[in-house]
Protein backbone atom coordinates (compact mmCIF):
# COMPACT_ATOMS: atom_id res chain seq x y z
CA UNK A 1 0.00 0.00 0.00
CA UNK A 2 1.47 3.35 -1.02
CA UNK A 3 0.65 6.61 0.77
CA UNK A 4 -1.60 7.95 -1.99
CA UNK A 5 -3.72 4.80 -1.85
CA UNK A 6 -3.73 4.97 1.96
CA UNK A 7 -5.11 8.53 1.88
CA UNK A 8 -7.98 7.47 -0.38
CA UNK A 9 -8.64 4.39 1.72
CA UNK A 10 -8.73 6.36 5.00
CA UNK A 11 -11.01 9.00 3.53
CA UNK A 12 -13.46 6.29 2.54
CA UNK A 13 -13.18 4.68 5.98
CA UNK A 14 -14.12 7.98 7.60
CA UNK A 15 -16.75 9.23 5.19
CA UNK A 16 -18.23 5.81 4.27
CA UNK A 17 -19.36 7.02 0.83
CA UNK A 18 -17.55 7.68 -2.42
CA UNK A 19 -19.06 11.16 -2.56
CA UNK A 20 -17.89 12.05 0.94
CA UNK A 21 -14.39 10.73 0.34
CA UNK A 22 -14.16 12.58 -2.97
CA UNK A 23 -15.20 15.82 -1.30
CA UNK A 24 -12.55 15.48 1.42
CA UNK A 25 -9.85 14.63 -1.11
CA UNK A 26 -10.98 17.27 -3.65
CA UNK A 27 -11.25 14.69 -6.45
CA UNK A 28 -14.17 13.13 -8.29
CA UNK A 29 -16.02 10.00 -7.19
CA UNK A 30 -14.73 7.99 -10.15
CA UNK A 31 -11.15 8.60 -9.02
CA UNK A 32 -11.92 7.32 -5.54
CA UNK A 33 -13.59 4.25 -6.98
CA UNK A 34 -10.68 3.51 -9.29
CA UNK A 35 -8.09 3.92 -6.54
CA UNK A 36 -10.05 1.63 -4.22
CA UNK A 37 -10.40 -1.04 -6.93
CA UNK A 38 -6.67 -0.81 -7.64
CA UNK A 39 -5.83 -1.13 -3.95
CA UNK A 40 -8.08 -4.18 -3.50
CA UNK A 41 -6.48 -5.85 -6.54
CA UNK A 42 -2.97 -5.17 -5.26
CA UNK A 43 -3.82 -6.62 -1.85
CA UNK A 44 -5.95 -9.40 -3.35
CA UNK A 45 -8.61 -8.65 -0.72
CA UNK A 46 -12.03 -7.08 -0.38
CA UNK A 47 -11.67 -4.12 1.98
CA UNK A 48 -15.27 -2.89 2.08
CA UNK A 49 -18.77 -4.29 1.99
CA UNK A 50 -20.92 -2.13 -0.27
CA UNK A 51 -24.29 -1.63 1.45
CA UNK A 52 -27.23 0.75 1.07
CA UNK A 53 -25.93 2.59 4.14
CA UNK A 54 -22.47 3.07 2.66
CA UNK A 55 -19.08 1.38 2.74
CA UNK A 56 -18.41 -0.88 5.73
CA UNK A 57 -14.99 -2.38 6.51
CA UNK A 58 -14.41 -6.09 6.18
CA UNK A 59 -12.02 -7.99 8.47
CA UNK A 60 -9.27 -7.43 5.89
CA UNK A 61 -10.27 -3.77 5.76
CA UNK A 62 -9.81 -3.45 9.53
CA UNK A 63 -6.25 -4.75 9.21
CA UNK A 64 -5.58 -2.41 6.30
CA UNK A 65 -6.97 0.56 8.25
CA UNK A 66 -4.56 -0.08 11.12
CA UNK A 67 -1.62 -0.05 8.71
CA UNK A 68 -2.95 3.05 6.91
CA UNK A 69 -3.35 4.93 10.21
CA UNK A 70 0.28 4.15 11.06
CA UNK A 71 1.31 5.52 7.66
CA UNK A 72 -0.77 8.65 8.25
CA UNK A 73 0.81 9.18 11.67
CA UNK A 74 4.33 8.75 10.27
CA UNK A 75 3.64 11.14 7.39
CA UNK A 76 2.28 13.77 9.76
CA UNK A 77 5.28 13.37 12.08
CA UNK A 78 7.67 13.83 9.16
CA UNK A 79 5.85 16.97 8.05
CA UNK A 80 5.93 18.41 11.57
CA UNK A 81 9.63 17.72 12.03
CA UNK A 82 10.56 19.24 8.67
CA UNK A 83 8.33 22.24 9.38
CA UNK A 84 10.01 22.67 12.76
CA UNK A 85 13.35 23.26 11.02
CA UNK A 86 11.95 25.97 8.76
CA UNK A 87 13.34 29.41 9.61
CA UNK A 88 11.70 31.26 6.71
CA UNK A 89 9.32 34.11 7.50
CA UNK A 90 7.05 33.03 4.67
CA UNK A 91 4.54 30.29 3.98
CA UNK A 92 1.23 29.10 5.39
CA UNK A 93 0.19 29.05 9.07
CA UNK A 94 -3.18 27.48 9.86
CA UNK A 95 -5.16 28.71 12.85
CA UNK A 96 -8.32 27.26 14.33
CA UNK A 97 -10.36 29.23 16.84
CA UNK A 98 -13.83 30.51 17.63
CA UNK A 99 -15.53 33.31 15.75
CA UNK A 100 -15.37 35.57 18.82
CA UNK A 101 -11.62 35.18 19.29
CA UNK A 102 -11.07 35.53 15.55
CA UNK A 103 -12.98 38.81 15.39
CA UNK A 104 -11.65 40.39 18.57
CA UNK A 105 -8.05 39.17 18.66
CA UNK A 106 -6.76 36.98 15.83
CA UNK A 107 -7.65 39.17 12.85
CA UNK A 108 -6.29 42.39 14.43
CA UNK A 109 -3.13 40.50 15.46
CA UNK A 110 -2.56 39.14 11.95
CA UNK A 111 -3.26 42.54 10.40
CA UNK A 112 -0.41 44.00 12.50
CA UNK A 113 1.88 41.06 11.72
CA UNK A 114 1.14 41.24 7.99
CA UNK A 115 2.51 44.77 7.80
CA UNK A 116 5.78 43.46 9.21
CA UNK A 117 5.91 40.03 7.56
CA UNK A 118 3.83 40.06 4.37
CA UNK A 119 5.18 36.68 3.28
CA UNK A 120 3.23 34.83 5.98
CA UNK A 121 -0.13 33.52 4.76
CA UNK A 122 -2.64 32.72 7.49
CA UNK A 123 -5.44 30.24 6.90
CA UNK A 124 -8.08 30.93 9.55
CA UNK A 125 -10.82 28.44 10.38
CA UNK A 126 -13.51 29.49 12.83
CA UNK A 127 -15.47 26.64 14.32
CA UNK A 128 -16.41 25.01 17.60
CA UNK A 129 -14.92 21.78 16.20
CA UNK A 130 -11.64 20.70 17.78
CA UNK A 131 -9.11 20.04 15.01
CA UNK A 132 -6.26 17.57 15.45
CA UNK A 133 -2.91 19.36 15.68
CA UNK A 134 -0.99 16.06 15.74
CA UNK A 135 -2.36 15.29 12.27
CA UNK A 136 -1.50 18.83 11.12
CA UNK A 137 -5.13 19.79 10.60
CA UNK A 138 -3.99 23.11 12.10
CA UNK A 139 -0.74 24.62 13.37
CA UNK A 140 -2.23 26.78 16.14
CA UNK A 141 -5.44 26.50 18.14
CA UNK A 142 -6.90 29.21 20.38
CA UNK A 143 -9.57 27.69 22.61
CA UNK A 144 -11.14 27.72 26.06
CA UNK A 145 -10.40 23.98 26.45
CA UNK A 146 -6.99 22.89 27.79
CA UNK A 147 -5.85 19.66 26.06
CA UNK A 148 -3.93 16.96 27.91
CA UNK A 149 -1.93 15.51 25.00
CA UNK A 150 1.76 15.55 26.08
CA UNK A 151 2.85 16.28 22.50
CA UNK A 152 1.04 19.62 22.56
CA UNK A 153 2.49 22.84 23.95
CA UNK A 154 -0.14 24.79 25.88
CA UNK A 155 0.07 28.46 26.83
CA UNK A 156 -2.57 30.36 28.76
CA UNK A 157 -3.31 33.60 26.94
CA UNK A 158 -5.84 35.01 29.39
CA UNK A 159 -7.76 34.35 32.59
CA UNK A 160 -10.88 36.45 32.83
CA UNK A 161 -13.75 36.72 35.25
CA UNK A 162 -17.27 36.50 33.86
CA UNK A 163 -20.36 38.54 34.62
CA UNK A 164 -23.99 38.97 33.79
CA UNK A 165 -24.74 41.39 30.94
CA UNK A 166 -27.69 42.92 29.10
CA UNK A 167 -28.25 45.78 26.72
CA UNK A 168 -29.29 49.21 27.98
CA UNK A 169 -32.53 48.88 26.06
CA UNK A 170 -33.39 45.59 27.77
CA UNK A 171 -32.67 47.03 31.22
CA UNK A 172 -34.79 50.12 30.56
CA UNK A 173 -37.70 47.94 29.50
CA UNK A 174 -37.39 44.97 31.87
CA UNK A 175 -35.20 46.11 34.75
CA UNK A 176 -32.36 44.21 36.42
CA UNK A 177 -33.02 40.64 37.64
CA UNK A 178 -32.89 40.25 41.41
CA UNK A 179 -30.15 38.00 42.81
CA UNK A 180 -31.77 34.91 44.30
CA UNK A 181 -34.82 35.10 42.01
CA UNK A 182 -33.51 32.48 39.53
CA UNK A 183 -34.29 35.08 36.82
CA UNK A 184 -38.04 35.14 37.43
CA UNK A 185 -39.69 37.47 34.91
CA UNK A 186 -36.65 37.71 32.67
CA UNK A 187 -35.59 36.44 29.26
CA UNK A 188 -32.27 34.66 28.89
CA UNK A 189 -29.66 34.06 26.20
CA UNK A 190 -27.83 30.78 26.87
CA UNK A 191 -24.80 29.10 25.33
CA UNK A 192 -26.20 25.87 23.86
CA UNK A 193 -23.33 23.58 25.01
CA UNK A 194 -24.24 24.51 28.61
CA UNK A 195 -27.66 22.99 28.04
CA UNK A 196 -26.24 19.99 26.21
CA UNK A 197 -23.85 19.17 29.07
CA UNK A 198 -26.67 17.76 31.19
CA UNK A 199 -25.53 19.80 34.20
CA UNK A 200 -27.54 22.43 36.01
CA UNK A 201 -27.21 25.66 34.04
CA UNK A 202 -26.10 28.72 35.99
CA UNK A 203 -25.60 32.29 34.81
CA UNK A 204 -23.29 34.24 37.11
CA UNK A 205 -23.77 31.44 39.68
CA UNK A 206 -27.56 31.92 39.58
CA UNK A 207 -29.86 29.05 38.49
CA UNK A 208 -32.05 29.82 35.51
CA UNK A 209 -35.07 27.75 36.56
CA UNK A 210 -37.53 30.68 36.73
CA UNK A 211 -36.26 32.50 33.66
CA UNK A 212 -37.45 32.08 30.07
CA UNK A 213 -34.89 31.14 27.43
CA UNK A 214 -35.33 33.51 24.51
CA UNK A 215 -32.42 32.15 22.48
CA UNK A 216 -29.66 29.56 22.62
CA UNK A 217 -26.47 30.02 20.60
CA UNK A 218 -23.71 27.63 19.61
CA UNK A 219 -21.00 30.29 19.82
CA UNK A 220 -20.05 32.93 22.34
CA UNK A 221 -19.99 35.53 19.60
CA UNK A 222 -23.64 34.89 18.82
CA UNK A 223 -24.50 35.13 22.53
CA UNK A 224 -22.96 38.58 22.49
CA UNK A 225 -24.87 39.63 19.38
CA UNK A 226 -28.13 38.36 20.87
CA UNK A 227 -27.55 40.37 24.04
CA UNK A 228 -26.82 43.45 21.97
CA UNK A 229 -30.11 42.83 20.18
CA UNK A 230 -31.95 43.11 23.47
CA UNK A 231 -33.09 39.50 23.55
CA UNK A 232 -32.33 38.99 27.22
CA UNK A 233 -29.74 38.55 29.94
CA UNK A 234 -26.63 36.39 29.55
CA UNK A 235 -23.15 35.65 30.81
CA UNK A 236 -19.94 36.80 29.13
CA UNK A 237 -16.26 37.18 30.01
CA UNK A 238 -15.85 40.70 31.36
CA UNK A 239 -13.57 42.08 28.61
CA UNK A 240 -15.85 40.81 25.86
CA UNK A 241 -19.01 42.17 27.45
CA UNK A 242 -17.45 45.54 28.19
CA UNK A 243 -16.04 45.85 24.67
CA UNK A 244 -19.54 45.88 23.20
CA UNK A 245 -20.98 48.54 25.49
CA UNK A 246 -23.25 46.04 27.26
CA UNK A 247 -24.17 46.76 30.86
CA UNK A 248 -22.70 44.55 33.56
CA UNK A 249 -25.39 43.61 36.05
CA UNK A 250 -23.81 41.41 38.69
CA UNK A 251 -20.33 40.59 40.01
CA UNK A 252 -18.25 37.95 38.34
CA UNK A 253 -18.79 34.23 38.78
CA UNK A 254 -16.42 32.11 40.84
CA UNK A 255 -14.91 29.99 38.06
CA UNK A 256 -12.41 31.80 35.80
CA UNK A 257 -12.66 31.87 32.01
CA UNK A 258 -9.35 30.69 30.57
CA UNK A 259 -8.11 31.08 27.01
CA UNK A 260 -5.40 28.71 25.78
CA UNK A 261 -3.06 28.78 22.79
CA UNK A 262 -2.07 25.29 21.66
CA UNK A 263 0.52 24.13 19.14
CA UNK A 264 2.44 20.92 18.51
CA UNK A 265 5.91 20.62 20.00
CA UNK A 266 7.40 19.83 16.59
CA UNK A 267 6.27 23.10 14.95
CA UNK A 268 6.53 25.65 17.76
CA UNK A 269 10.05 26.75 16.70
CA UNK A 270 9.13 27.26 13.05
CA UNK A 271 9.84 30.92 12.40
CA UNK A 272 6.50 31.85 10.86
CA UNK A 273 4.52 29.86 13.46
CA UNK A 274 6.50 31.53 16.24
CA UNK A 275 5.79 34.96 14.75
CA UNK A 276 2.05 34.27 14.61
CA UNK A 277 2.03 32.95 18.18
CA UNK A 278 3.79 36.08 19.43
CA UNK A 279 1.36 38.34 17.57
CA UNK A 280 -1.66 36.55 19.03
CA UNK A 281 -0.21 36.59 22.53
CA UNK A 282 0.42 40.33 22.25
CA UNK A 283 -3.19 40.95 21.21
CA UNK A 284 -4.55 39.06 24.22
CA UNK A 285 -1.98 40.71 26.48
CA UNK A 286 -3.41 44.13 25.69
CA UNK A 287 -6.76 43.18 27.27
CA UNK A 288 -7.31 43.03 31.00
CA UNK A 289 -10.34 41.74 32.88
Amino acid sequence: MNWDDARVFLALCREQTLRGAARVLAVDQATVGRRLASLERSLDATLFLRTSAGYSLTAAGEIAMSAALNMESSAAELQRQILGMDDRMSGVVRITTTDAFATDFIIPAIATLHRQEPGIEVQLQTSTQMLNLSKREADIAVRTHQPENPDLIVRRLARWDSGLFASRGYIEERGVPEPGSAFAGHDLVVYQPYLDSGKDVLLASEPIIHGRIAMTCTSGFMVRRALLGGLGVGELPLPLGASEGLVRLWPERTLPYDVWLVTHKDVRHTARVRAVIDAIAAAFGEVTA
